[in-house]
């Protein structure tokens, strides 16, 4: 009889020269990949040994093995097993166990009747279809490309007592445990817990409501941290990140977010511009509200086919959305309103503001570089083609085009008014982690108290 190193699902594989090692030991008759078979003659001389009062770690390094390799609970283990067997078969137990008798007792495959194989390979059909209907189920419910896992402990668990109680099978527990590569003890740790896990289900789901409000209120766009923000904010709720991205895992609560662009091609884009250089260098958040200002414009479509741009200059320390424009063209006065709305809005022009773009041609126009010079503001720019040096004023494009519904939106003046609320909401009522779990306009206000 073999004696295998751990349980089937964890046991250690020796190596080939650990193989070798073991093989050279007299007192080792045959040793494969997972499993050592003992001489009945080292079995009978550390049961002698034993009884003298000899450890049983202390038998196995005087007879050249290593416990490093073996494992050190394999020198216990195995002089119980042989106790048990020499307590009830005697000598002849160890003696005949070389010959693949079973000193335990239990029946080897040899020894089941024709009909005690048969019930064990209809049981063995049953879990092998359970199985097959978990994974196709599993398949079914998986998106296309996701790599397929292989089953959890757990998993395994649920498809053996299913086969068990949906076809009444008795006495094959540690059969069908081996056929999957779990441990009986393991399968009966679980089977004792039904209790906990039904609590936590309960409790999963009592979360998941609250979970659940939040994430369509946020019209299926919200992440496990910005939930987490909301419980906190609205509900008074603290609830782990890693609890909620769990639990929306498990129901399928899955937020439409954009892909992120490869920085394998913008790297390349390391090109200084000459005629206004990158003052800024990425330090977009200085602490100070106002200082740093960040501009940019996107396209939004809308109605049949139309396109419309929005102008932004962003707050680099706040995230606030200091001042917007919409137009139907490309012009010029896109940019030259959103100034005007940016010095209408602050009270003063901060002594070291600088406002960042990229290399928009609205950007290098004479007439904008003298209207920010005039106004005693810095300018620069990113580099050629790096939007990475703009990343926070493309983060907010990119958020507001997964958050914004506007698919419904059919004439450019229904546009506006849903840009002005989205940016009015933007401002004062969307929690943003790196910001203290604050909004923009309340995270202004902590920086002017500091």
């Amino acid at each position: 009889m073999t004696d295998s190193n751990k349980s089937p699902r964890n046991r250690h594989r020796f190596t080939a020269h650990e193989i070798r090692q073991l093989e050279a030991n007299p007192n080792v008759l045959h040793v494969s990949e997972m499993a050592i078979t003992y001489s009945p003659e080292f079995k009978l001389a550390a049961l002698e040994s034993y009884r003298m009062g000899n450890s049983p770690q202390q038998i196995f390094i005087e007879a050249g093995f290593l416990l490093s390799t073996i494992g050190n609970r394999k020198p216990q283990e195995c002089l119980k097993r042989w106790r048990a067997t020499y307590s009830e078969y005697g000598e002849k137990g160890l003696l005949e166990e070389r010959r693949g008798k079973a000193a335990t007792g239990r029946k080897s495959t040899q020894d089941l009747s024709v009909q005690e194989q048969l019930e064990r390979a209809e049981a063995r059909i049953k879990l092998l279809e359970a199985e097959k209907r978990f994974l196709k189920k599993a398949r079914g419910s998986r998106k296309a490309g996701e790599a397929e896992q292989e089953l959890s402990a757990s998993a395994y668990f649920e498809l053996i007592n299913q086969t068990i109680r949906l076809h009444q099978i008795t006495g094959m527990t540690s059969y069908l445990c081996g056929l999957v590569g779990v441990s009986r003890s393991g399968y009966y740790r679980w089977l004792n817990a039904e209790e906990k896990r039904q609590h936590r289900e309960f409790s999963d789901e009592k979360d998941l409501d609250l979970i659940k409000h939040h994430f369509n209120k946020l019209k299926c766009k919200a992440g496990a941290l910005v939930i987490k923000m909301h419980l906190e904010q609205n509900d008074h709720v603290t609830m782990n990140h890693k609890k909620i991205r769990r639990i929306m895992e498990k129901y399928g609560l899955r937020a439409k977010v954009r892909q992120a662009n490869p920085y394998r091609r913008l790297a390349k884009a390391t090109q200084e511009h000459k005629t206004c250089p990158n003052l800024l260098k990425r330090h977009f958040d200085q602490g100070e509200p106002e200082k740093v200002l960040l501009t940019d414009i996107t396209y939004i479509p809308y109605g049949n086919g139309q396109t419309a741009y929005l102008s932004c200059v962003k707050d680099g320390a706040t995230k606030q959305i200091l001042a917007h424009h919409t137009s139907k063209s490309l012009e010029m006065p896109i940019v030259e309103r959103t100034l005007d709305k940016l010095f209408d809005r602050l009270n003063g022009i901060h002594p070291e503001a600088i406002l960042h773009s990229d290399q928009g041609m609205h950007y290098t126009h004479p007439s904008f570089q003298k209207r920010v010079q005039a106004a005693g503001i810095k300018q620069s720019m990113s580099r050629k083609g790096n939007c990475w040096d703009n990343a926070p004023m493309e983060s907010f494009f990119g958020h507001m085009k997964d958050e914004l519904d506007d698919t419904a939106t059919l004439t450019f003046e229904e546009l506006c008014d849903l840009l002005e609320d989205y940016i009015h909401f933007y401002n004062s009522c969307r929690y943003q982690w790196d910001l203290k779990k604050m909004t923009p306009d309340e995270y202004r206000s902590h920086l002017l108290a500091a």
